[in-house]
């Protein structure tokens, strides 16, 4: 209810109330609990949890003064609007209702209707009246029939009016409503840090009173709980002891049901790990109870860091663990891929990453699941790495192998679980310091497996044993010799593979260094023509950026001249030095190409000239306008290409040929800015006459910001007063993007073009 008031959703009448609500339980609470702790000492810690906290008491006490809470309904003294409208609706409604039961009656005695009934449909107020006798009601509305259509529901002339106000009057009191929520909702958003610490520490308290319930439901007694593990004790001094633990939940599952049931407790079995031991190995028969004692182990230890009270008997000790790890069960996985023995070896591995020395390990058949010489192997390894690196591991196996650790390492410890010979069942206890036996037959035969199988296996069972060990050895000296003569007939097959990959390998070696060869002794030949040809280029283009230089203060009919011919110069240069296969890449690459305004091409039609692009195709057009010298022409698109230079040129097999070409081209393209061609289109035109200064100049900036670099701006401004060229002309000194400006005619001071840079 708090983060939706927070997240700014109005509270509703409930849900304030359930706040009150809340906040009243926690006042009596505590008030409840200081009494108790006047009398009684032990309850002083719970006093102490809400000492600090602030109970709301203004926010409570707002709550029930604008709310009933019992009937869930806004009181009228909420505020002094609310209860003027209600008093208000209350007599119109008086008023509505005395209206309509006299119109009622009226219908009644005139044969219009049964009995009298005044209703409400479609939220306004009406009386019943049959359909043959509406004209008893002159001027009044239907608002609804009868299912049979006998009855009709009208609203009076009369009452029309009534019953408008009271549709005000119920639509003001439902704003006033929210008016008020809306406070009480803001008063809570307000209390917010408040109202979330008290409930924090109603959860710890309530937590603590259902530790409390919990531990006197079964019985439980209180832990006793050791920092550091003390290795100074002698022998006899334990680090875990704990005297007939019960596992919580079996119990809890007994303790809920009813005596008839007929559900025994679960067995208590004592825990008694010596101080000096951190690895404890305990074997033992199947449904043994091994993993039921790894799971009592870990619950209890839980329980102890929890506060709870544990299901055991005198005093329970146990270490402080910061960690309590555990793999037990079956973790294999089809998702996964994960097998039984790579499920146990893959939690195992986690385990070993965070476990510290005061860390709890249980493991249950621990390297289960693959070949038991392997399996002892790697467990043995295992539990060598963690005696030193945990305060307890606790380890179920079969291995008999494991249990023999004790004889040579004063960290380990033994346990078994007890097996009885006289009724072949377990019995659920734990031997410490005993080495158990699986008991696989006996347990196979109580459950009633196959005597003769059971037979054959026990047969092997005394092959197996040690007197049997020349039987044994003879058998797996026979398997290994088959095994060896396999891996050699596999090695002959693998050496003979071998050796025609590596005659194939050198084949393709030697085919390669040719290829190399040849290759730089193409690339040789090639890149010498190609200097050639940059040689060549570079000699005309310095030719002709030397005349454009010499003609700096020459006349504009010299540079037109000039231009043209330098125009066709550069389209005999790029014919010249762009290899074949450079145009065909070119053509292939621009299938698509669109002429842009202002771009440079080559018309192939006036036998590969340079011209210039001065409008734009259409929508629906194929042919291009292109201007060569003072010769304007329409093209079509696929008799022009793109000049392939810079970000057009595709890559050429001469990386320096395409650079050193490049270089060139921007000179020439730098001397052409001397004097550009200049062509007026409709589209690089600008005409601000008859415009006011604030939309010329704002026209303007658009227009220049729109126009691409190096093109050229006729502005059209006039003569008139001189205003509007004057500032013109102002912007165009300081705008960023113009290089220069100038008249488009020394004959017409109503035109200026501007250059971009």
């Amino acid at each position: 209810i708090v983060e939706r008031a927070i997240a700014g959703q109005l509270l509703t009448v409930r849900e304030l109330c359930a706040v009150r609500s809340t906040l009243m339980a926690a006042t009596s609470v505590f008030q409840k609990l200081q009494k108790a702790a006047n009398s009684d000492k032990r309850v002083t810690p719970l006093v102490e949890i809400l000492e600090d906290c602030d109970f709301k008491t203004t926010l409570m006490q707002k709550i029930g003064f604008c709310i009933d809470c019992n009937m869930s309904t806004i009181l009228d003294r909420a505020s002094e609007d609310l209860e003027i409208i209600r008093s208000e609706r209350r007599r119109n409604m008086e008023s509505l209702d005395s209206l309509l039961k006299q119109v009622s009656a009226k219908i009644f005695h005139a044969g219009g209707i049964d009995k009298p009934l005044v209703t409400q449909r479609r939220s306004r107020m009406c009386v019943a009246i049959r359909a043959t006798h509406k004209s008893l009601l002159p001027g009044g509305v239907v608002l609804s029939v009868s299912s049979s259509r006998a009855t009709c529901f009208m609203e009076p002339k009369e009452a029309v009016e009534l019953n408008n106000m009271e549709v005000r009057h119920a639509n003001s009191e439902r704003a006033e409503e929210m008016a008020i929520l809306s406070i009480l909702t803001s008063e809570v958003t307000a209390a917010e840090s408040g109202i979330l610490h008290l409930l924090d520490r109603i959860l710890e308290l309530d937590i603590a009173f259902a530790r409390a319930s919990h531990a006197k439901w079964m019985n439980g007694v209180y832990p006793k709980l050791t920092s550091e593990r003390n290795t100074t004790l002698d022998h006899e001094s334990l680090s875990v002891d704990v005297d007939s633990a019960q596992h919580p939940l079996l119990l809890g599952s007994v303790l809920g049901l009813s005596e008839e049931s007929g559900n025994t407790f679960p067995v208590p079995i004592d825990i008694k790990v010596d101080s000096r031991a951190r690895v404890v190995v305990i074997s033992g028969p199947n449904t043994g109870g091994k993993t039921a004692m790894l799971k009592t182990l870990g619950l209890i230890s839980l329980m102890s860091k929890s506060g709870m009270y544990l299901p055991a008997k005198n005093c329970p000790r146990l270490p402080w663990f910061d960690l309590i790890l555990a793999d037990i069960g079956d973790p294999q996985s089809l998702e996964q891929s994960l097998s039984t023995f790579s499920g146990h070896i893959s939690r195992i591995c986690e385990i070993l990453d965070i476990a510290s020395e005061n860390s709890l390990v249980l493991l249950d058949e621990i390297c289960s699941g693959t070949d038991p010489s392997e399996g002892v192997a790697l467990a043995t390894s295992i539990l060598r790495y963690i005696k030193n690196r945990v305060n307890v591991a606790v380890v179920s196996t079969h291995y008999g192998d494991l249990s023999r650790l004790k004889d040579n390492e004063a960290r380990f410890q033994n346990a078994a679980m007890e097996f009885s010979m006289e009724t072949l069942q377990p019995t659920f206890r734990v031997l410490w310091g005993s080495t158990g036996e699986s008991n696989a037959l006996r347990v196979a035969k109580l459950i009633g497996f196959n005597t003769r199988i059971i037979a054959n296996a026990q047969e092997w069972t005394e092959k197996l044993k040690p007197e049997q060990d020349v039987e044994r050895k003879g058998s797996l000296f026979q398997s290994l010799v088959e095994e060896r003569n396999k891996l050699i007939l596999q090695a002959t097959k693998a050496a003979a593979f071998h050796r025609d990959l590596t005659s194939l390998y050198r084949e393709l070696e030697q085919e390669s260094h040719e290829l190399e060869k040849r290759e730089k002794a193409l690339m040789k030949k090639e890149t010498e023509k190609v200097q050639e040809d940059v040689n060549s280029a570079e000699t005309k283009i310095k030719k002709l950026v030397a005349e454009f230089e010499s003609l700096v203060i020459a006349r504009p009919d010299q540079y037109n001249s000039l231009i043209l011919r330098t125009e066709e110069e550069v389209a005999d240069i790029i014919e010249a030095c762009c290899p074949n296969d450079l145009v065909a890449s070119t053509e292939e690459a621009y299938s698509d190409y669109s002429p842009q305004v202002g771009e440079k091409v080559l018309v192939t039609g006036l036998g590969g000239k340079l011209g210039t692009v001065v409008e734009e195709p259409g929508d629906d057009d194929d042919t291009v306008l292109v201007q060569h010298g003072k010769i304007r022409v329409r093209i079509k698109i696929k008799d022009i290409k793109p000049v392939p230079l810079g970000s057009r040129t595709s890559e050429t097999p001469n990386r320096s040929l395409r650079s050193k070409k490049q270089i060139s081209m921007r000179e020439l393209g730098n001397a052409l800015e001397i004097q550009p061609v200049r062509i007026q289109t409709s589209k690089n035109t600008l005409d601000l006459r008859g415009m006011r200064v604030e939309e010329a100049m704002y026209q303007l900036d658009m227009a220049i910001s729109g126009r691409d670099s190096g093109s050229i701006l006729f502005i059209v401004h006039g003569i008139g007063t001189g205003v509007i060229k004057e500032l013109v002309l102002e912007r165009l000194n300081k705008h960023t993007r113009v290089l220069r400006y100038e008249q488009a005619n020394p004959m017409n001071h109503g035109c200026t073009v501007a250059y971009i840079k």
